[in-house]
């Protein structure tokens, strides 16, 4: 590696983390720095901040457990390297989710006592952001801390890429694991990191989107439906669970989600350009293989510093307005800003020296400037993906307020018309995904749609930052309800929160649609590694649908998304029901709850959401990862190509629908609640059968849209990465070829 590159890496990338994670430190001490108000405020906010703080240690014991035994096999069967680089992003993940846990289970109350002190959204709101951006700036730092650990450790120290190779062939370095005698370069360490990401993520995500939701629905069914008291009322003993849920499930399983996706998209075009590098039929550089190894990485490197200025835009703000909305776009578009001009500044620096015969011939058709415009393409892809999910969610539009209409004729017709919302929303995002995967791949080959990826996530701690002061402010509501602070507390935290909704589904459409993306990189990389088979001449990559053992694993991989998302809402609801039976007995059982004379049993409600989503959570975690496996050692490549297809395909159409339909079923009900209904008021005759309705809609949206949907962005990523580490071995040891002629019969 020209040292001029690895300088370059080291000073961008380690600048960005050292920035970013220092940004975090200072927000994080100034949040906990502020007063948390009146004793009963303090009292909450501590039941909040142990609940979440028992269900994490609980949940990374388990994760560790499983982690070790994934991490040896790893290191037995394909590398070692792979095996401690999948510890690596196992620890990256962990900490980022465990840190941003900690900050909103601190930053909740003082929120709240912000708002009361104050009276003023913009102080309230800068309180709010400042917490999440801690959320944010781990995410991304800690993502590149372990990025960069591993790229110098294996991929220079141990010499995985050859500095001095003339040419690109001779750049990437093959090791042979000495049990399986199978060979392998550096795609499979960096896609142990990947992987070791995700598999934190899918356990926070699953986990703590069981967990939040079941007690989402024990709150709201038995409290607003059957008691009719309002939400976080005191009375009800499952509100402090829900609170809890709010910093598992929205902060941890949130923050392990997009850094895993933000991981996924980096790693994805780095493992593509290596291996379109090792197939070429045409002799390219050693040099060009570097700087397309060196631009995802770099890139969101300059991603991040862009974010700490977008991030600081609205904290150092001497006066933020009363429009929570435009102040956290703004951070947001500074972001995205200063990362697309950064990013121009780079692609041009990296391949200017580069002769436009040896970019063509790498595919990059346009020139210094290709990888750049891919990721440019991914950024407006995401944005315009997340102006189609707020049209879709957002109240101030005519879908979700057709849908709270509709709540004036029952339950029944609630969520038919929320189904038909959420199915009609996925067409507009496909579209936009299609043009953009399209865009991308005419000016840069597959390379290019992984630029797109990277693009899209390039500012993810901003977005994340966005996201996840939604639910604290959802928290700090809560807090606000239950100490009985002023009706003019709860509408400013009602504001923010509401706001926050709306953010998360800009939020959600950027991770479906950069997973989409970085799996579709995954899978090319996937077919380089699984063999001559899938290559027609050079790079040029074929699977062939209609061959018998690829239509039927695509078959098979349409229907995991199904199984998949049926367990976690059978895991939900499960745990929900028992939520509603232990509500209901507190409620029977002791009369003076709900008269206020005494304390409602909050442990025993956490204590149910806890058990469930622990019990509840290993299943469909280990169906991700088994079945490609398994497919894999017994069908052989073909059929694990044809399940990745499939998974994907349907996965995205899912994930839309189901985040889509939840959200506009949440804000139809917000909607009632605010008098956006014509002849339907608090408080007037009928309200109260409107509104239940509307709490059916929104209590059968929760899991869909904080359980389902967020997860199956990471299982497609999961499955593919997984297939891709796991290739090497089952590619030729396998089922199929064992049995003579039985691959002939599918065509295999």
């Amino acid at each position: 590696m020209d040292p001029k590159y690895l300088n370059l890496l080291t000073i961008i990338v380690m600048f960005a983390v050292v920035l970013g994670l220092g940004a975090a430190a200072l927000n994080f001490y100034l949040t906990k720095k502020l007063k948390e108000g009146n004793e009963r405020m303090q009292q909450i906010a501590a039941k909040i901040r142990e609940g979440a703080n028992a269900f994490i240690f609980y949940e990374y014991k388990i994760v560790a457990i499983i982690a070790a035994c994934v991490a040896v096999v790893l290191g037995l069967f394909i590398a070692w390297e792979a095996g401690v680089a999948f510890v690596i992003g196992a620890v990256m993940s962990a900490t980022a989710g465990f840190i941003g846990m900690k900050i909103a289970t601190y930053a909740n109350v003082r929120v709240t006592n912000a708002a009361n002190e104050s009276r003023n959204i913009g102080k309230t709101l800068k309180v709010a952001f400042r917490g999440g951006s801690v959320m944010g700036l781990c995410v991304a730092g800690f993502a590149l801390l372990g990025a960069i650990i591993v790229y110098c450790c294996f991929g220079w120290a141990e010499g995985m890429i050859n500095v001095n190779g003339a040419t690109a062939a001779e750049v990437v370095v093959e090791n042979v694991n000495p049990i399986t005698q199978q060979s392998y370069n550096l795609s499979i360490i960096l896609s142990g990191y990947a992987l070791g990401c995700s598999i934190i993520a899918l356990f926070n995500r699953v986990g703590g989107g069981i967990y939040t939701k079941a007690a989402d629905m024990g709150a709201d069914l038995v409290g607003k439906t059957e008691a009719h008291i309002p939400e976080d009322d005191p009375r009800n003993p499952a509100t402090i669970a829900d609170n809890v849920g709010d910093n598992v499930g929205d902060v941890a399983g949130l923050g392990a989600d997009l850094l895993e996706s933000y991981i996924g998209a980096i790693m994805a075009t780095v493992i593509l350009a290596i291996e379109l590098f090792v197939h070429s039929a045409v002799a390219l550089p050693a040099s060009l293989l570097q700087r397309m190894v060196l631009f995802p990485i770099l890139f969101a490197g300059i991603g991040l510093i862009g974010c700490v200025i977008g991030i600081f835009y609205p904290l150092l703000k001497p006066k933020l307005s009363d429009n929570p909305h435009l102040e956290l776009n703004l951070a947001t578009w500074i972001s995205a800003g200063v990362t697309l001009v950064g990013g121009c500044l780079l692609s041009v620096f990296l391949f200017r020296e580069e002769t436009s015969e040896m970019l063509k011939a790498a595919k990059l058709s346009i020139g210094a400037v290709t990888p750049w415009v891919c990721a440019a393409v991914g950024v407006v892809a995401g944005i315009l993906i997340g102006i189609v999910s707020e049209y879709y969610t957002s109240y101030d539009y005519k879908p979700t307020r057709r849908i709270a209409s509709a709540s004036k004729e029952g339950a029944a017709l609630t969520i038919t018309q929320g189904m038909a919302t959420g199915m009609i929303s996925c067409m507009l995002p496909v579209v936009i995904l299609g043009v953009a995967i399209f865009a991308s791949f005419a000016l840069g080959g597959m390379f290019g749609v992984g630029c797109g990826a990277v693009g899209m996530l390039s500012f993810v701690a901003a977005t994340v930052s966005v996201d996840t002061y939604g639910p604290i402010s959802d928290n700090a509501g809560g807090i606000a309800e239950m100490s009985g602070l002023d009706e003019d507390v709860r509408a400013i935290t009602d504001k923010l929160d509401s706001v926050g909704n709306t953010t998360a589904a800009i939020g959600k459409g950027f991770a479906i649609g950069s997973a989409a993306l970085a799996t579709l990189s995954m899978m090319s990389s996937y077919l380089y590694a699984a063999g001559e088979g899938f290559m027609q001449s050079g790079a040029d990559l074929l699977l062939n649908i209609i061959r018998g053992d690829v239509i039927v694993g695509a078959i098979l991989g349409a229907a995991i998304p199904f199984l998949f998302s049926g367990m976690l809402i059978n895991a939900v609801a499960k745990a929900a029901r028992k939520m509603v039976d232990e509500v209901r007995r507190q409620f029977r059982d002791n009369p003076k709850i709900l008269t206020g004379e005494e304390d409602p049993d909050s442990k025993q409600c956490i204590t149910i959401s806890s058990q469930g989503a622990l019990k509840q959570m290993i299943v469909p975690a280990v169906v991700a990862i088994a079945i490609p496996v398994v497919c894999g050692f017994i069908f052989g490549a073909g059929f694990v190509g044809g399940i990745l297809i499939g998974a994907t395909l349907s996965a995205i159409m899912l994930a839309i629908y189901t985040g889509n339909a939840g959200g506009a079923w949440d804000n139809a009900k917000k909607y009632i609640e605010s008098g956006g209904v014509e002849n339907v008021k608090k408080g007037a005759e009928g309200y109260d059968a409107v509104h239940d309705a509307a709490v059916v809609g929104d209590t059968v949206g929760d899991p869909l849209k904080d359980t389902v949907g967020p997860s199956l962005d990471i299982l497609i990523k999961i499955m593919s990465t997984v297939s891709l580490v796991c290739v090497v071995v089952f590619s030729e040891f396998n089922l199929m070829n064992a049995i003579p002629g039985l691959a002939n019969i599918f065509g295999a």
